[in-house]
Formats: structure tokens, sequence, C-alpha cells
């Protein structure tokens, strides 16, 4: 398409722009009054900039984006479910997942999704969140992510990382969501998650906190023990699906 000053589709919007290449002068000659079009006499007419707009925003949606994989799964627990989505974006090598975990039992359950003590207390997380996943690298292209409880390390820290829980009631569910950034120039075939979740037992878990609706506990290093693991199955980030 050619374009001239006056195009709306013109895509240099300095002042300059608007004015044609060359003037030309004569003899003014008189004429009748005639309606005139905003688009022509005022550049920054609303009318002009809105068909501006058209152009750019048609223009961007014909850029060559690359959209990112999805789908979804559903794990069941002892006592507990957990639906997750997986969306990964290859251009930015990011995975999101969202997910839903449902307590289907009849008592109240620790769920291992906020991270520890020491990640809240050094700032690198917010009181109450979603904390930032494990990962480890198990073989032959297979990339595992985690929210466990994880057990005291040896020799113990100055600042042990002491696991926090989310309590969930029965009959309950809490969404959350996280982010993970492939490390270095990783490209994973397959890729999973697990959350850990455990029975809730007063005498493992204590110093309860509110943020909004969400109630969190400091749980006990012997959790990391007998807690449960939801995993999902693992995903195919070229084909955008879970292993059946």
């Amino acid at each position: 398409m050619e374009t001239n000053a006056f195009s709306p589709c013109r895509r240099d919007f300095s002042p300059d722009a608007f004015l044609p290449d060359r003037v030309e002068t004569s003899t003014p000659q008189p004429h009748p009054p005639e309606q005139t079009d905003p688009m022509e006499t005022n550049p920054s007419s609303p009318i002009r900039r809105s068909a501006c707009g058209v152009c750019l925003a048609a223009a961007l949606l014909a850029s060559p984006l690359q959209a990112m994989s999805a789908a979804s799964t559903d794990t069941q627990g002892q006592g507990a479910t957990l639906h997750a989505e997986f969306a990964y974006d290859p251009a930015q090598r990011r995975l999101r997942v969202d997910y839903r975990v449902r307590n289907t039992g009849d008592a109240p359950l620790a769920v291992f999704d906020r991270g520890d003590r020491h990640a809240v207390a050094s700032g690198r997380q917010r009181a109450g969140a979603v904390g930032a996943p494990a990962w480890k690298d198990v073989g032959d292209g297979a990339i595992e992510l985690s929210h466990l409880a994880q057990p005291l390390p040896r020799p113990a820290p100055v600042s042990p990382p002491t696991p926090l829980a989310l309590k969930l009631a029965p009959g309950a569910q809490a969404a959350g969501s996280f982010e993970f950034a492939l490390p270095g120039e990783l490209e994973p075939k397959r890729i999973r998650w697990c959350l850990g979740v455990a029975a809730f037992e007063l005498d493992q878990l204590d110093m309860p906190q509110r943020y909004g609706e969400v109630e969190v506990w400091r749980a006990s290093f012997a959790l990391a023990q007998t807690q449960q693991r939801l995993c999902t199955p693992w995903f195919d980030p070229v084909r955008s699906r879970f292993a059946s």
C-alpha cells in the first residue's frame, strides 16, 4: 500500500510527518467554502488518531508471534486431587503452571506450596505467596519441578529452610500459579511437577499466620518423610500434551 503525508496509516507520528513533501505557491483564487475533512485539516484529530491506531493494531496482529502451547491434567491422590494446566512458551523458554488442589477427605490437609521461612526472611519470597519451585534434572532430557517439604539439611544451617504449609479444610480447594524459566541452554524433552500434601497434625505444625484468605503454618521437617506426592504425568513441551 502506498502512503502519503496525509495517509491515516502513515507510521511516522512526528509533527513534521504530516506536512507535504513540498510546498507550491500560486496566486490565491477566491472559491466558495466547502466541507472539510478533519483527517486532512487536523493531523491531531481524534478521527485520525483512531484510524492510525487501527492500522497499528492490524500490523501487530499480523506479526509472527509464537503462541504458548497449553495442556491440562488431573491427578488423584489419597484424600486430595490436583488439577494442573501447563503453558509452555518456546520463544521465552518459560513454563507457566496454573493449578487447583482440592481436599476430598474428611480431615484438614497441609499443602507445601508456600516455600520456606528462610526464603521469606531473606526477602526472596513474599510471605503467604506460592514459592518458587525446586527443580532437578532426572536424566534423559527429563526435568522435575516440585513444591515439597524438604528435610533438614546436614549440617544444619544457621537459618534453616523450615517448610511452610497452607492449611486446607475438608472439601475446600486452593488455587495457585507459578512460572519457571529453563536455566541455561537446557532443552527438556519432558517436564513434570510434584506437589506435597500431608495430614494436618497439630503436633507437626505451629505458628499460624493469615494472609488474606490464606492461612500458612510452620511445618516440621519430619513431614518431608511422610508427605504424599501428587505428581502430574510427564508433559511434552514440543507436542504440548501430557503422557497418557
